[in-house]
């Protein structure tokens, strides 16, 4: 999953990020560019939780890829 670049960018190189997955206190990232790997809070991207935690959550309990 993407998050829009309003919302977050890789802190490393400023490029887009994908969520690879969520627990329930973080959000694991990988940018897209420069391979950077690392974890958020759950509030990162400025969306209130209600965004992207739960999307990825839900992808993650029916086993699909991000």
């Amino acid at each position: 999953m993407f998050p829009d670049l309003i919302d977050g960018k890789c802190r490393s190189c400023g490029r887009q990020l994908n969520i690879t997955g969520a627990d329930d206190v973080s959000l694991h990232v990988e940018c897209m560019k420069c391979d950077d790997a690392y974890c958020v809070e759950t509030d990162a991207f400025i969306d209130g939780r209600i965004k992207y935690r739960p999307e990825i959550m839900a992808d993650q309990e029916l086993g699909e890829e991000s």
